[in-house]
C-alpha cells in the first residue's frame, strides 16, 4: 500500500513538474510569437495591409510548447546532452526542436485534413502551396526562439534549477570591495 502511495505522489510531483514546464515553454513562446507577429502587424501596416492574428500566436505557443513536451518525453535531447561545449548542446537542441516543431505541422495539416475527409492530393496541394520562403522563415523564427530558451534549459541544467532560478529572481547583493 505505501508503494503504491509513493508512486502516485511521484506520479503527481511529474505531472506537476511537467505542467510547469509546459507553461513556462507556453509563456515564452507566447511572448516570442506575439513580438514576431507584432513586427508582422507592423511591416504590412506600411502597405496598407491590416494584420490581427495574435490568437493565432498564442494558439501556435500552445501547440509548439506541447510539441517540446513531447519531444523530451521521447528522449530527444539525451544524445544531444554532451560533455562538450554548452553552447554546442543548445544549438543542436534549438535545430532539432524546430525541424521537431515543423514536422508537426506537417503532420497537423495532414490530421486535420483527414478529419475534414479530403483526398491525398488535395492536402499534399495545400501541403506544397506553402512556399519554401515561408517554411525556411518559419525554421529560421523557431530557431532563433529556441537558442534563448534551451540557453536557460541547459545552464539550469548544469548549476541546477533552484539556483538558476536564485539568480536571476533573488535580491543580489552588492559586489564586495576588491583589496
Amino acid at each position: 500500500m505505501e508503494g503504491q502511495a509513493t508512486e502516485r505522489v511521484s506520479l503527481k510531483q511529474r505531472a506537476i513538474e511537467e505542467l510547469k514546464e509546459f507553461w513556462i515553454t507556453a509563456l515564452y513562446l507566447m511572448v516570442f510569437l506575439g513580438a514576431f507577429t507584432f513586427y508582422r502587424r507592423m511591416v504590412l501596416a506600411e502597405f496598407g495591409v491590416v494584420y490581427l492574428h495574435y490568437g493565432v500566436a498564442i494558439i501556435e505557443a500552445l501547440v509548439i510548447a506541447k510539441v517540446v513536451l513531447i519531444g523530451r518525453a521521447l528522449g530527444l535531447e539525451r544524445p544531444l546532452d554532451r560533455s562538450g561545449p554548452l553552447i554546442l548542446s543548445v544549438i543542436l537542441k534549438a535545430a532539432v526542436f524546430a525541424f521537431l516543431a515543423i514536422l508537426f505541422g506537417v503532420l497537423e495539416k495532414i490530421v486535420e485534413g483527414l478529419l475534414h475527409k479530403k483526398d491525398w492530393s488535395d492536402m499534399m496541394r495545400e501541403l506544397l502551396a506553402v512556399s519554401t520562403h515561408e517554411i525556411l522563415a518559419r525554421m529560421i523564427m523557431l530557431f532563433v526562439s529556441f537558442v534563448p530558451f534551451f540557453a536557460f534549459w541547459e545552464i539550469g541544467r548544469v548549476v541546477g534549477r533552484s539556483k538558476l532560478i536564485e539568480i536571476f529572481f533573488s535580491r543580489r547583493r552588492p559586489p564586495l570591495p576588491q583589496a
